[in-house]
């Protein structure tokens, strides 16, 4: 297969990308054209925003062409339904993509990860390689797979719930993952000792995803949508999610950890905290419990 690389400005770089697709590319990605440079800049938003401007002022536009592909004709059926004009595409060429085992090679990006000292994550082509439990051990490992739903552990956010979990859970607690995305929260709160577990997601596919993961790692999670959620209480509510929803569901959350209870938040910055704490403060006063990589997570406990 080969790649037809070309440069475009900013401005430009989404609608070419578009057209590109529109005439018969299989995939196309923008790259900064300056990028292992001392002219590269950052590209980013706020988390679960997307950043203002979709491009860099000197783009490197790649598109995967299909086999047999002619690049002019494409270029020039791009030009056609995009509007740009031919002399903002400059300097385009091919190169080849060598074979490869694609599958491998994403599997390989993704290696276990040690949660701290309990807790080991381990993608499905590794599980073989994870030694068999010992009586006297009270470390735990969870398989899962990169997916559809947030949570596969690589994120500061899912670190921080996860350590609070293995240091902090009282055995045989009940627990309400609010946000489960993977179901992540939910199983390991069930393999470190916790009672009744329920996962629920405003995502379908999560529900779905959580099931599935529950089910491969031998634990039992009722998982559901926001509406299949019965009254009641939990030891233990923990939400992983961003700031503003976390300041929404704030009355609802604090409802449903039961007295003496522990309520636990993350996917809050550390700039955040005292604003999320704010929302709170009349039902559980929350502080920081720990924080990673600008990312906090906030702990408090129902009188």
């Amino acid at each position: 297969m080969r790649e037809l690389v070309l440069s475009c400005p900013g401005d430009l770089a989404e609608a070419w990308s578009d057209a590109l697709l529109e005439a018969g590319a299989l995939s196309v990605s923008v790259e900064d054209a300056d990028s292992d440079t001392d002219a590269e800049k950052p590209l980013f938003g706020e988390p679960g925003l997307e950043p203002e401007t979709l491009a860099w002022d000197r783009n490197r536009v790649v598109a995967l062409l299909p086999d047999g592909a002619d690049p002019a004709q494409l270029i020039e059926a791009a030009l056609l339904d995009s509007g740009v004009p031919a002399e903002a595409v400059r300097d385009w060429h091919l190169r080849d993509v060598p074979d490869a085992d694609w599958v491998r090679l994403t599997q390989s990006q993704f290696g276990p990860i040690h949660v701290g000292e309990r807790i080991l994550i381990v993608p499905s082509w590794h599980a073989d390689e994870v030694p068999a439990p010992q009586a006297s051990d009270t470390r735990i490992a969870i398989q899962l797979d990169p997916g559809l739903a947030f949570g596969t552990g690589s994120h500061p956010t899912t670190h921080l719930c996860l350590e609070w979990l293995a240091e902090c859970l009282p055995q045989g607690a009940t627990v309400l993952d609010y946000g489960c995305g993977s179901g992540i929260l939910a199983i390991a709160a069930r393999k470190l000792g916790a009672g009744l577990t329920r996962g629920i997601d405003i995502d379908e596919q999560a529900v779905q995803a959580t099931l599935d993961n529950a089910g491969v790692n031998g634990v039992a999670v009722l998982a559901a949508l926001p509406d299949g959620l019965p009254d009641g209480q939990s030891d233990v509510v923990v939400a992983n999610i961003l700031s503003n929803p976390l300041k929404v569901l704030a009355p609802m959350l604090a409802g449903r950890v039961a007295s003496g209870g522990h309520l636990v938040l993350s996917g809050v910055l550390a700039r955040q905290a005292e604003e999320v704490a704010a929302a709170y403060a009349p039902w559980i006063a929350l502080s920081v419990w720990q924080t990673r990589d600008g990312w906090v997570c906030l702990h408090g406990q129902r009188s």
